[in-house]
């Protein structure tokens, strides 16, 4: 079983890579960023999340990598 510690270290992980995605998420939404631009946020978005939690890269794609690809297609009309 995960002490205090452990949890609330896991919390703040997951805060910070909540923040990430979703400053992420607002850049592309309301910034003139390319799309070369806005795909190497959502790469570097990845990086950091496996640096906070290696080797989740499929819990990464499952949980945000739908929300990236919408953002995506809706910002430069990838339909």
């Amino acid at each position: 079983m995960a002490s205090a510690e452990e949890v609330e270290k896991e919390e703040t992980r997951l805060k910070r890579l909540r923040l990430a995605v979703d400053l992420t998420v607002s850049t592309i939404r309301q910034t003139n960023v390319s799309f070369d631009e806005a795909s190497r946020m959502v790469s570097a978005t990845r990086r950091l999340a496996l640096h906070l939690f290696p080797g989740q890269e499929s819990t990464f794609d499952l949980i945000y990598g739908s929300r990236f690809r919408r953002v995506l297609a809706e910002r430069f009309q990838l339909h």
